[in-house]
């Protein structure tokens, strides 16, 4: 089996290993399978899945397969049953991939570190916690959230 991941922060993923998939199709397929992901929104808060941090793990097999695994701002979210398939529906529809099946993992638990806002905006909302004062005051306030890891294998 071999193995590739990206993983990125917003916008920006990056290539940790070896592919069967060709570079430039795996550069497509990453970007294309991204703007799908953007293509979501939860409707109880007006950003798309991606931004929000729903999306943890997308795998793109050499068969050109996908299987991501995703979570929700809260289990009991009343899109539960339904946000899966629009996501299978919106990366199966991106040209080259064969098919996407969908995981709801609920560890770790999502909350808003995992929001991908802009800078100004976190800023302004961490300010406003003793935490975050520690933390600026540490040097180590943190920005965005964990980015999703996206990889590649053979079936």
């Amino acid at each position: 089996m071999t193995d590739s991941a990206i993983t990125g922060g917003a916008n920006t993923p990056t290539i940790a290993s070896d592919s069967a998939i060709p570079p430039e199709e795996l550069d497509r397929l990453t970007d294309d399978i991204v703007v799908a992901l953007k293509s979501v929104y939860d409707p109880e808060i007006p950003a798309d899945i991606y931004e929000l941090g729903l999306i943890y793990k997308v795998d793109i097999a050499d068969d050109r397969k996908v299987a991501i695994d995703m979570t929700l701002t809260a289990p009991g979210c009343p899109v539960a049953g339904e946000m899966p398939g629009w996501v299978e529906t919106a990366v199966a529809a991106v040209p080259g991939v064969q098919s996407c099946a969908v995981t709801m993992v609920f560890d770790p638990p999502w909350d808003q570190r995992h929001y991908c806002q802009d800078e100004s905006q976190v800023e302004k909302e961490e300010s406003q916690t003793p935490q975050a004062q520690e933390k600026k005051d540490a040097g180590a306030q943190q920005i965005n959230g964990s980015p999703p890891s996206i990889s590649t294998h053979q079936p």
